[in-house]
């Protein structure tokens, strides 16, 4: 087992199953050094988390949203890379919120990914981030975050 490994097995953590793509992209494209994810939505073993941030949503809510996303990102890389020690760095993370029109704190949302991220990965979970509201998400999802990993 290997050190990333380790570390989400005494965090409690479980990685959820890598989806198969439902429309005609793949899950991880690695091109040189760099593992770019294709977009992670807030599902779950329950059918997860759906609406609107600022509507349907409150803010912890929708951290939740993002932290699933985050285990998927982290799942595809499983997926891909086979042993998650070849990551070597978290280098950007896009995330996208589902609000209404009135919803602002986006970035608090998308920080349960981000801590996510650092909690597994420590300080090469550190990463540049964007962090966008929309109005619609497929299937009514609350959050997508796609990302890109420097790997080995």
């Amino acid at each position: 087992m290997g050190t990333i490994e380790s570390r989400l097995e005494h965090l409690g953590i479980v990685l959820p199953a890598a989806p198969k793509p439902v429309a005609s992209y793949v899950p991880v494209v690695i091109a040189n050094n760099l593992a770019h994810v294709a977009g992670q939505v807030s599902r779950g073993a329950d059918g997860g988390m759906l609406g609107k941030l600022g509507r349907d949503l409150t803010v912890e809510q929708g951290q939740q949203a993002a932290r699933l996303c985050g285990l998927y990102l982290i799942a595809q890389l499983k997926a891909a890379l086979g042993e998650l020690d070849r990551v070597k760095r978290v280098v950007k993370i896009n995330g996208f919120v589902n609000v209404a029109a009135d919803f602002a704190d986006i970035p608090q949302v998308m920080n349960g990914c981000s801590d996510l991220l650092v909690e597994v990965f420590g300080d090469a979970g550190r990463h540049a981030r964007s962090a966008v509201g929309v109005a619609n998400l497929p299937l009514n999802f609350a959050v997508e975050a796609d990302g890109v990993f420097e790997v080995a």
